[in-house]
């Protein structure tokens, strides 16, 4: 007899907010202890696989980081299968007995619940085999607990005998009252854990509910990745009903086993505290009792004369409730989703399932970044902001063009995917600001200005005229200002005069000759081509992209140096050597549009080739792109900066479009993994953390506008996947 462990990874948790998020609930926080309570169910039932078992997890695609994750950290391997959707317990049960019974036809599982503390492993390892025991006759075993109390959390079970014994009656959750009369007339508690073989769960599914397992069965039929299996979309079509009404009240085979070990389904914070160990606490209790504090760490809470306390705290949002009313927490959070939907699920990170993942990200863009950099990031005279703090206070320094003309670029192309704010003056006033301050009279752009608007920096810096052709091919897009192609093509070919004769450009900096500046020069030139512009801009991107394919690309490992010599070999020392994944992406996503665009096998080849190479820039748990490498591989930094996930997801994203189906999926998976990384930078104001430090946390500084322009840039390019991302070719993802 195979025994199949089943740990259902479903549940929202909400009544634990605001620790518990819906990209993050409770089964997936260390809340008694070190681990997570996923993380105790594994350890508890690890010892029971042999003979053929294997530990299989059910979970929500949204989850998917934190269960592989989780598992990784514990060195125990399963078979992981993804909920494209939540449809209640019924479905996700029928899921894992239909690929129980497809490894063995008399395997046993037991389905068991993934945030339930139970101390005692070794009794509740025994009680699995006797119910696992007691199925060889066909019956649905659950585990009855005995009550210690009255309780109004729990459902109960009126069990016709004592051990082992069919179920006589299922019973809701009662009131107080009702409770105790249960408890004296020998009822159990309900502790939502089922053992039974698959076939029988199959069979009776086939009695009482065959649309689920018609659909179900179907929904098995995804790849599997390294154990990782996602459901299809025919189990979105299977209906949403909990295997109670669907089978455990109907059916004659349900029976009860009593065990009598401590057990709580950790529902609310009242419960937190009985079940959390004692450990030394770095908080202040003064004249306080039956407190419960979780705090991050490095924050400090002291109580003065209070009792019966629950005080969470978060980096957004804190509770203070009396403990004992711990239940009603989630009519609190009902409050907050109508008043307050933005702290829902910030700082927790945003769900990995594209399709849902990208409505938040828009809505984030639409409702909280636009406005805010609008107004709080815009004078009156149309000067963007360099920075914002954090509190939302734009800061003073010297003004730069590229920050002004990405800032252009971003109200442009919002106003082309929808956004219904007032974009069309932002960029008018941006547009004012640009030429009445930063273009010379010889149509190039000067660096930088001061608050007044006066020229504090002549410097045509290549880099910077690049921003400002891509600013104005976006405007010209946008239908804003006739004059932005001739004031393009003045600016191309003042910069065309100044060519070095291998078609490169030298930029005015301390690296006057790099890939980066000439990266921005050939994505102004592709805009300027989807903007109708002349021949000229096809000539000036080819001659961009040769210059890529034969210098900045090594032709043996495939990456893409930064900085060059003046006869355009690889600089000395660490200038020479110096791999930055976040470009590697970039230029992948240009050379993709570019080679798709011309039939180019070359540039095609080489973009895959640098995928791979910012590929190995993506390290930590959870996974971010990392700002820099070496030639030879190894990291030279582990900082990782805003921008380099913005690439790694227009990059993942444009290479999908166009792979085989099993590449597509791993490309979907790390588009999903880059945003989810991204998510981890923004705030619920519209703002931003620019740097995550290698050991956790963000630099402490204000947000940069610059980041704006990145961001937009990799929302432009999910808009443009978006039919291949919700699988409808008449999916579309705006600003509206």
């Amino acid at each position: 007899m195979a025994l199949f462990p089943v740990i259902m990874c479903g549940g929202a948790g909400t009544r634990l907010w605001p620790a518990s998020r819906p990209s993050r609930p409770k089964q997936f926080l260390p809340l008694t202890g070190r681990r997570s309570p996923f993380q105790e169910t594994v350890t508890r039932v690890a010892p029971l696989i042999r003979d053929g078992g294997k530990l299989v997890v059910v979970g929500g695609l949204t989850h998917r980081h934190w269960i592989i994750e989780q598992l990784a950290e514990l060195g125990v391997e399963a078979k992981v299968l993804l909920e494209p959707e939540g449809r209640d317990s019924a479905p996700a049960m029928a899921a894992a007995a239909v690929w129980v019974a497809g490894q063995d036809s008399e395997g046993i599982v037991a389905f068991l619940a993934s945030d339930h503390h139970i101390p005692d492993h070794p009794a509740f390892r025994e009680a699995l085999l006797e119910a696992a025991r007691g199925t060889s006759t066909g019956r649905i075993v659950t585990l009855g607990v005995r009550p210690t109390e009255p309780s109004s959390a729990y459902g109960y079970i009126k069990p016709t005998g004592p051990g082992l014994s069919d179920v006589a009656a299922f019973i809701e959750k009662p009131d107080a009252a009702t409770a105790g009369t249960y408890i004296r007339d020998g009822y159990l508690w309900n502790s939502g854990n089922f053992i039974v073989s698959a076939r029988t769960l199959l069979d009776e599914l086939c009695v009482f509910a065959p649309e689920i397992e018609t659909t179900v069965r179907a929904s098995l039929n995804g790849a599997d990745t390294n154990g990782v299996q996602t459901l299809t979309d025919s189990f979105r079509h299977a209906p949403r009903i909990s295997i109670d009404y669907a089978v455990m009240e109907k059916t004659r085979r349900a029976a009860v086993l009593e065990v009598d070990f401590a057990w709580s389904d950790l529902g609310a914070w009242d419960a937190i505290a009985a079940a959390s160990q004692d450990e030394d606490s770095p908080h202040i209790f003064a004249d306080s009792t039956n407190c419960l504090i979780r705090a991050p760490a490095g924050t400090l809470v002291a109580t003065l004369g209070v009792r019966n306390l629950a005080i969470i705290v978060e980096a957004d949002a804190i509770l203070v409730c009396d403990i004992d009313r711990g239940q009603e927490v989630k009519g609190v959070v009902e409050q907050i989703r109508l008043r307050s939907p933005g702290h829902m699920d910030f700082p927790a990170t945003i769900p990995e399932c594209l399709p849902v993942a990208g409505l938040r990200f828009a809505d984030w863009l639409r409702l909280r970044a636009l406005p805010t950099w609008s107004t709080l990031g815009q004078s009156g005279t149309g000067q963007f902001a360099e920075t914002l703090t954090l509190d939302g206070r734009a800061g003073h320094a010297p003004h730069r063009a590229r920050v002004q003309t990405r800032q252009i670029f971003v109200y442009a192309q919002a106003g082309l995917m929808d956004w219904q704010g007032p974009w069309r003056r932002i960029v008018n006033d941006g547009l004012t600001r640009l030429g009445d301050t930063f273009l010379r009279d010889d149509g190039l752009s000067r660096t930088l200005v001061s608050d007044t608007g006066a020229p504090l920096d002549e410097t045509a810096m290549l880099y910077d005229q690049a921003f400002v052709l891509l600013a104005l091919a976006t405007v010209h897009r946008a239908g804003v200002d006739a004059a932005a192609e001739p004031t393009a093509v003045r600016l191309r070919d003042a910069l065309l005069s100044q060519a070095l004769p291998n078609g490169g450009f030298r930029e005015a900096s301390d690296h006057p000759y790099q890939a980066n500046a000439h990266m921005h020069l050939l994505e102004a030139c592709l805009a300027w081509e989807a903007a109708g512009g002349d021949g000229g801009w096809t000539t000036l991107a080819d001659q961009l992209v040769t210059l890529a394919l034969e210098v900045f690309i090594d032709r043996d490992g495939g990456f893409l140096r930064e900085f060059f010599t003046a006869d355009w070999t690889p600089a000395e020392g660490e200038d020479g050597t110096l791999v930055e994944p976040g470009h590697q992406f970039e230029w992948a996503w240009l050379l993709t549009r570019y080679g798709r665009s011309r039939g180019d096998v070359r540039a095609l080849s080489a973009a895959t080739r640098l995928y791979a190479a910012g590929r190995r820039g993506v390290t930590g748990g959870p996974p971010i792109a990392i700002d820099a490498l070496n030639t030879d591989g190894t990291v030279r930094s582990r900082q990782g900066r805003l921008w380099p996930q913005t690439e790694w997801l227009k990059a993942a994203l444009i290479l999908a479009e166009t792979a085989s189906p099993e590449e597509r999926a791993a490309l979907l998976d790390d588009a999903a993994t880059a945003l989810r990384a991204l998510w981890l930078y923004l705030t619920p104001d519209g703002l931003w953390h620019d740097k995550h430090l290698p050991g956790g946390g963000f630099v402490a500084e204000p947000a940069p506008a610059s980041s704006l322009y990145h961001i937009m840039a990799g929302f432009q390019q999910l808009a443009a996947s978006w039919p291949m991302v919700a699988d409808d070719d008449k999916a579309r993802l705006n600003l509206a």
